[in-house]
Order: C-alpha cells, then sequence, then structure tokens
C-alpha cells in the first residue's frame, strides 16, 4: 500500500494513509516523498473529507475509519483495484508470483528493463537496491508488479494478482501459506488458476519445471504460451526448450551460465548467493526476453543487480559479527535463506534468530517443519511471545542443545550478545520490524568490543 501512495503522489493527486507500526524503510520512503502518514485506523483522518479512499486488506469492518467510510459514504476502492483501472490499464504487465522470491525476481526484471533503457514501472513488495524506492510509475509501455495470492479487501476477497491482467507471468513456485485465508493447498492452486486465465493468447508464462503444485495448476486450463525454467536441465521438465543454468560443483550461485532451449546465451556474475536466486534470474531474463531485451544484455545486468532491501541484507559488523537481514518467515524460505549462506561461509557459524510473526506462523501451521527448515544453522533463537499459541520449545526439540527459545525482546537480545562470537554470522529472519532488534544487536556488540 505505502507503493500505491507513491504512484498515486507521483500521478498529482495529495496522498495521506494511515496504518499501524510503520518502520523502515517503507516509513521513511513515504516520508521523503512528503505522504502524511496516520498512526491507527480513527475516523478522524476522513476529515478534511476525501475524494477517495484506497483500502488496503489491513482493513476490516470495526475499523473507526471503515465503518465511517461507509456511513459517510465516501468512495472506495482496493488497491488493486485502482492500480487497475488508473494505472495498469493501457500497460505491458509483467507480473511476478509465486510463495517465494516474489520481490527479489521483481527486482530483478525490473532493473533488467531499467538496464536496457525502458524506464518500467514498477510495483514491489521491498526496496530494490538500484531503484532505492520500491514504486514509480514509469514510462509506457511496461510495468512490472509483484502479483501477491493474498486477499484483495474486506469487500472484495479474490486475490490481489486477479485484477492485474498481465500479459508477462511468472509462476516462480506455490506451497501453501496464507492460512489465514485459505484452508488448504487446493485453494491457492485454484487462485492460481483465475490468474492464468487472465493472461492472453500472445502472453507467456513462465513456469518453474520442477514445481509439481504448478503444473496442476497449468494442467486446470491454460490458454497462453509457456516457457519452463530450472537451474537443473537434467530433473526439470522442459528445461530442453526453456530457461536452465550451468553452474561449478558446491557453486553458492553467484557464478553460473544461462541456457535457452540448451544453448548457452550468457553468463551471470553477481554479488548475489544462493540457489533460489539462480532460478529467480532464469526467470526474469525469460520475462526480460518476451518483453524484447535479448538475454546477453539482461545477463550483464545481473552483474549490477544491488539485490533488495532485507533479502540476506548485511545490516553492518561488530565485534567480529555480521549481522544481517532477511524476511523468511516460511520454512522453505528460512531453509534456502540459510543454504546460500552456508555456500558463501563454509564452516564458519551462522546463528539463526527468527520471529515467527506471519499470520500462518503464529497459527502453528508451520510448527512441525520448523526445526528441520533451520537445521543448517549452528545455533537457533526464536522469539516465542507470550500470546504466541503453541509450543516453540517443543517444535525446536529436534535441534536439541542448538536451540533456545526467548520469551521477550531483552531476553533474546542478552542471549544472542552471550552467544555469538567474532567470525560468526548472525541471521536475523522476520516479516516485521523485529522489534528494532538488528540495530540494537549491533549497538550492544559494538559495546562489548570496545570494553574488551
Amino acid at each position: 500500500m505505502g507503493g500505491v501512495a507513491a504512484i498515486a503522489r507521483a500521478a498529482g493527486h495529495e496522498v495521506t494513509g494511515s496504518d499501524r507500526n510503520v518502520y523502515p524503510p517503507m516509513s521513511t520512503q513515504l516520508a521523503a516523498l512528503g505522504i502524511g502518514l496516520t498512526e491507527g485506523y480513527g475516523a478522524q483522518q476522513l476529515e478534511p473529507r476525501p475524494d477517495v479512499v484506497v483500502v488496503g486488506n489491513v482493513c476490516s469492518r470495526g475499523m473507526p475509519a471503515v465503518e465511517a467510510v461507509l456511513e459517510q459514504n465516501i468512495a472506495y476502492v482496493s488497491g488493486p483495484e485502482w492500480l487497475a483501472r488508473e494505472v495498469l490499464a493501457d500497460r505491458w504487465v509483467l507480473a511476478v508470483a509465486g510463495t517465494h522470491g516474489k520481490t527479489t525476481t521483481a527486482a530483478m526484471l525490473a532493473w533488467i528493463l531499467e538496464d536496457a533503457g525502458l524506464s518500467p514501472g514498477f510495483l514491489i513488495g521491498g526496496i530494490p537496491g538500484n531503484f532505492e524506492l520500491s514504486a514509480r510509475l514509469g514510462e509506457l509501455p511496461f510495468f512490472v508488479i509483484e502479483a501477491d495470492e493474498y486477499d484483495t479487501a474486506f469487500f472484495d476477497k479474490r486475490a490481489k494478482f486477479v485484477h492485474y491482467r498481465p500479459r508477462t507471468l511468472v509462476l516462480n513456485n506455490l506451497e501453501f501459506d496464507h492460512a489465514d485465508i485459505y484452508p488448504d493447498l487446493a485453494a491457492i492452486e485454484r487462485q492460481f488458476h483465475h490468474l492464468v486465465r487472465t493472461v492472453p493468447a500472445g502472453g507467456l508464462i513462465l513456469v518453474n519445471g520442477g514445481d509439481a503444485n504448478l503444473a496442476r495448476v497449468l494442467a486446470m486450463g491454460c490458454w497462453s504460451g509457456v516457457e519452463r525454467f530450472g537451474r537443473d536441465s537434467a530433473t526439470t521438465p522442459g528445461a530442453a526448450t526453456g530457461w536452465s543454468a550451468a553452474l561449478a560443483p558446491g557453486s553458492d550461485g553467484s557464478e553460473f551460465s544461462v541456457r535457452f532451449g540448451g544453448v548457452d546465451c550468457g553468463a551471470v556474475r553477481w554479488p548475489l548467493i544462493g540457489l533460489h536466486n539462480v532460478d529467480n534470474a532464469l526467470a526474469a531474463i525469460g520475462a526480460a526476453r518476451h518483453a524484447g531485451v535479448p538475454p546477453e544484455r539482461a545477463c550483464l545486468a545481473l552483474a549490477s543487480f544491488a539485490g533488495v532491501r532485507r533479502r540476506m541484507e548485511l545490516r553492518g559488523v561488530a565485534d567480529g559479527v555480521s549481522v544481517y537481514d532477511d524476511f523468511a518467515h516460511h520454512p522453505t524460505a528460512i531453509a534456502t535463506t540459510l543454504e546460500g549462506l552456508r555456500r558463501r561461509v563454509g564452516r564458519e557459524r551462522i546463528v539463526a534468530v527468527l520471529e515467527p510473526r506471519s499470520n500462518t506462523m503464529r497459527a502453528g501451521v508451520h510448527r512441525d517443519t520448523l526445526a528441520e527448515s533451520l537445521g543448517g544453522a549452528d545455533s537457533v533463537w526464536l522469539h516465542a511471545p507470550a500470546d504466541l499459541g503453541w509450543d516453540a520449545a517443543g517444535a525446536l526439540r529436534p535441534l536439541g542443545g542448538r536451540a533456545h527459545v526467548a520469551h521477550e525482546f531483552d531476553s533474546l537480545l542478552a542471549g544472542l550478545v552471550g552467544d555469538l562470537h567474532a567470525g560468526d554470522h548472525a541471521l536475523l529472519m522476520s516479516n516485521g520490524g523485529f522489534g528494532g532488534l538488528h540495530e540494537r544487536l549491533l549497538k550492544a556488540l559494538a559495546a562489548r568490543g570496545a570494553d574488551g
């Protein structure tokens, strides 16, 4: 919604908004754009009366602002519908969907188009390092959008991405998530099928060829061109005629060659790590090719891709400890993030720190697979507030003495300072602000180093 606000401001509208617990980098981006922010959802923010209220899916019946909008008959619209009507109607939309990797892949794609001189518009759920903002109008015709399957608004329970009507669609992967919205995996697959139905016959769907859940989605019906991608051409169906990568044995993903239809068409050497990012790159290169960017040019552009804030972002080094910030909050994302860091640091010690903040994680849906996903770390710390609702210590029991549970941020910080040593890597994972733990930890480690 912060990105929607930025685009509306760029389009010439006077924009204000409201939210709870706003934190950087979005809070600083909004302030820099001159967009007024109200903490909470009180009705007073509707004075003076706005011309239209763009409603995010965090809003629900019973909130004073929502009730005032309805009672006073103020015009309102969902964020995705406003985008579709005001911005996307005359655009070539390139949408990136999937359980994992949407933000990074969309940022890669936007940068490839930018590097090719196409000046795309974009709306991304993070801050790409190459742009330092999450959204912009850009120039016609291209618009890159992160296509989320979460529901649209309290009055529109369809997935947000059905509003976007892409001509180029990336389907990265598909797993069960958003347990507060969907009862099972089949329900999410049905929403992805609805998205596939909106792609024109002359459009293109780039799909992870190794994902059985996405294969079921396409089997429900597909009326567009399809190209498959996957880093291992030997095991990925369709890779012989689609996109694949060649990596050296044991590679951390920082260097690989790209193949299309089994033919080499470029090489990527970049600062990112992780085999999952190789897949993300293949998807972005394929989508850019559909928009007219040659694969060789796309590979060269990725050499200067600066990543995305809060995706394996090194926040600082203090007293010899490297502190990273990552958005991972699903077991698969946690495992792949740890794998990528392990390939980079080898046998150096990794301390994983997790805040189970998403609705799905807090509901305990992933508790039985949580320990396995964290198995790549040498030490694991979990923040388990009193209202978590499930036995965090029990969930981590398979990790034995490597696992630690803290119920308060202060005790978590103290435990980490005692556990971390020079040469360690602290990986903090949360889809929220984590109570400012990153900066608090760096400050505490620096003070420890100063004390000798």
